[in-house]
């Protein structure tokens, strides 16, 4: 299962977001949205967990967690192309 993970502080890696979740269970994946033209953090990124009640151990347990002075928002990733109405 794949969570979305937003509000991140700008400074995390891939493998600070990977510790982050590891307490939770096997992390089969964890990456951080780097910005294209900047490459500095866009503040939010994605987890992979095999295990689907890992995952939504992790939902419970970090959801609102507060890290570097921000809220985290985690929750299930949607595909792409499912989010809200463009303008």
């Amino acid at each position: 299962m794949k969570l979305y993970v937003g509000n991140l502080p700008y400074s995390t890696r891939d493998e600070e977001l990977r510790e982050m979740f590891a307490e939770f269970g096997t992390v089969a994946s964890a990456k951080v949205i780097m910005d294209n033209q900047t490459g500095r953090s866009r503040g939010f990124g994605f987890v992979e967990f095999d295990d689907a009640a890992q995952a939504q151990a992790a939902i419970a347990a970090m959801n609102g967690r507060e890290v570097g002075g921000r809220a985290l928002a985690v929750n299930e990733a949607r595909a792409q192309g499912t989010g809200g109405e463009r303008r």
